[in-house]
């Protein structure tokens, strides 16, 4: 069944963790829901609906054991500018300057053979910074979403 596990009850939820699916998986149910009995999803419809329902597309397919394709709400290119931002952020709390994060994710010959004051690589990571301090600031809530155009 969808909801074996490990289970643990509140007074108005329960929890269910599956360890089965090859990475943890944490529940939190509605308190009248049993492991043992059906599941069911309610996803209301409002602006974030679709988002809601690729979310759940991507649990059940990972429940019946089929292939999990990448999150669409995220594209190649973004993962690629998060991964460098959370490098840069990660580096900036280690007190690393702007040049030491360049070099690290440009390479030390690249930074080398531009001038520093006036490098698109400085600009570069000063974006990553700017980037990652409003994901931190609660911008990375629109990672949940689709972009919307109207």
């Amino acid at each position: 069944m969808f909801l074996d596990g490990e289970t643990k009850a509140s007074a108005e939820t329960l929890h269910i963790l599956r360890r089965s699916l090859g990475t943890n998986l944490q529940l939190v149910i509605d308190r009248e829901c049993s492991p043992d009995g059906p599941l069911e999803a309610r996803i209301p419809i409002s602006r974030d609906g679709l988002d809601r329902m690729a979310a759940l597309e991507r649990l059940l397919r990972q429940f019946l054991g089929y292939k999990v394709p990448l999150d669409r709400r995220i594209t190649t290119q973004q993962r690629r500018r998060l991964k460098a931002m959370f490098r840069a952020i990660d580096a900036r709390e280690h007190d690393a300057s702007q040049r030491e994060i360049a070099r690290v994710l440009f390479g030390i010959e690249r930074v080398a053979s531009e001038h520093w004051k006036t490098s698109s690589l400085r600009e570069t990571v000063s974006g990553l910074i700017d980037y990652g301090d409003a994901m931190i600031d609660g911008g990375y809530l629109k990672l949940l979403r689709f972009r919307r155009r109207l």
